[in-house]
């Protein structure tokens, strides 16, 4: 049995990026495991039925029985803990070490309730409680746990995601094709991405198309962005997609006109990473982790009035037009690479063996 174990849980939701996230980690370090003639890392997957991937050796089934016994257990160094939602199964008097991946402390920048924030940094702190090393998504995540938690003195890392492998752009019969040149916007459709407040850039553009992809995480927002895009007159040029194949994403990647990305609260943003590598103008919001990610070729809201968002936009694709800036974003997305957030994860794997 390996020492190091990826929990993969949840690898069951196909198309999202926690699934790439843990897909892609595992292949990177195995290939530097094999360059070092050692055991692969074993990835806990769903169980078969959920399962969307070819069972391989180093895939370790998730069973009912697991719930009791654990014989997987046996001889793990190393159990990484790839979200701070996700399961932790070693018992805290258990000789294996742990590393936990937080993604972001969201709840504290989404204006919820104070008692909803409180349950969410206890469920955080009892997850980095039980933990030997912490990994943070960027350096935004990494503060606001050392502001918001106790790390009881170790070790925290900072990671950076690495990007996905994207498929060969291609639509389906049944895809939306677009009608006019478009921006795209790309994440779960819920009142954290904010993503009815580029409604108005449609009022001031109307040669233009929104399509908005992403499972529709508060189907109540999604409906009061289509109310809002009906009293502005607006609707015939908004498709909110759903969720989309990876092809299907390449697709509206390579052939938007802009990357719109106004979201209140992320620990990382890897679709502007997505939208970056394909040379797109990204514009976004200046909060959070966002401008650590976005660097000096993203265009920021610095606030969401329509008039402000407007002369964003339209001073942004000047600018784009006009410079080498698509070369640039390219570039900047090279920087976050899978090879080198594996092996980064694997120095702070063998540091605890």
């Amino acid at each position: 049995m390996s020492s190091i174990i990826l929990d993969c849980g949840l690898m069951k939701f196909p198309n999202s990026g926690l699934y790439h996230y843990c897909l892609n980690m595992s292949e990177q370090v195995n290939k530097l495991l094999r360059k070092q003639q050692k055991p692969p890392m074993m990835m806990y997957v769903p169980p078969a039925e959920r399962l969307q991937i070819q069972p391989e050796k180093h895939h370790i089934i998730e069973r009912k029985w697991h719930k009791i016994w654990k014989p997987f257990l046996a001889g793990c160094k190393v159990w990484h803990a790839p979200f701070q939602s996700g399961r932790i199964i070693p018992e805290r008097d258990s000789d294996t070490r742990v590393v936990l991946t937080v993604h972001d402390l969201n709840a504290l920048h989404e204006g919820k309730a104070r008692e909803e924030q409180l349950r969410s940094l206890a469920h955080t702190q009892n997850l980095i409680d039980r933990s030997d090393a912490i990994v943070c998504i960027s350096e935004f995540t990494k503060n606001d746990v050392l502001n918001n938690c106790d790390v009881h003195g170790k070790p925290i890392h900072v990671i950076h995601n690495g990007l996905n492998k994207l498929s060969t752009p291609h639509l389906e019969a049944t895809s939306y094709r677009p009608r006019r040149p478009f921006l795209f916007g790309l994440g779960y459709v819920n009142a954290k991405k904010n993503y009815h407040v580029l409604l108005p850039l449609l009022l001031a553009n109307p040669d233009l198309e929104l399509v908005v992809a992403g499972h529709h995480d508060e189907p109540e927002y999604a409906s009061r962005m289509w109310t809002m895009a009906e009293d502005m007159g607006v609707s015939d040029r908004l498709y909110l997609a759903g969720p989309i194949s990876e092809s299907e994403k390449a697709w509206y990647l390579d052939n938007c006109m802009a990357f719109l990305h106004p979201s209140l609260a992320e620990g990382f943003g890897f679709t502007v990473v997505e939208a970056m590598s394909f040379g797109k103008p990204v514009f976004i919001s200046n909060l959070t982790s966002l401008p650590e990610i976005g660097g000096d070729v993203a265009f920021y809201f610095s606030d969401f009035e329509a008039e402000h968002m407007q002369r964003v936009f339209r001073e942004g694709m000047h600018t784009y037009s006009t410079t080498p800036l698509a070369e640039q974003l390219k570039k900047r997305a090279e920087n976050f690479s899978m090879e080198r957030s594996a092996s980064q994860y694997l120095d702070v794997y063998q540091s605890l063996l």
